[in-house]
């Protein structure tokens, strides 16, 4: 294969999510989804925190949202969304209903769900 046609991505590093609350937020993400938090984050003159995802991180950002949560579609999966590999999707789906957090099954029939964080941000997490 010809150099210049070599794929020039090799994994994704990170997505930057907007939250209203740094804790709130902690909440889902650690309490929920026990993510882990990345205490490497520098002072970055605004709230925020960064969460370990294996290799990869997710950086929430406490600032004002440009864009509109109003009117997103219910089902996340035709909304911009993060997609998380998950152990046991079977756990996750108890800690949602214990929380009493919505979530919708994909409609591609894999073993995955979507649900919104609490400043409705798309998640979708996925079993395999």
């Amino acid at each position: 294969m010809p150099q210049d046609s070599l794929p020039l991505i090799k994994a994704l590093d990170h997505c930057s999510l907007i939250v209203n609350s740094t804790s709130k937020a902690l909440e889902f993400y650690v309490g929920i989804l026990n993510l882990e938090v990345d205490d490497a984050r520098p002072d970055l003159g605004y709230p925020g925190v960064w969460l370990k995802v294996g290799e990869s991180q997710i950086h929430l950002l406490e600032l004002p949202n440009p864009d509109s949560v109003d009117d997103r579609p219910e089902h996340g999966g035709r909304d911009h969304h993060v997609a998380l590999q998950v152990v046991d999707l079977n756990i996750l789906i108890q800690r949602l209903k214990a929380a009493n957090i919505r979530y919708t099954k994909s409609k591609s029939g894999r073993e995955a769900l979507f649900c919104r964080d609490y400043d409705g941000n798309a998640i979708e997490l996925l079993e395999r």
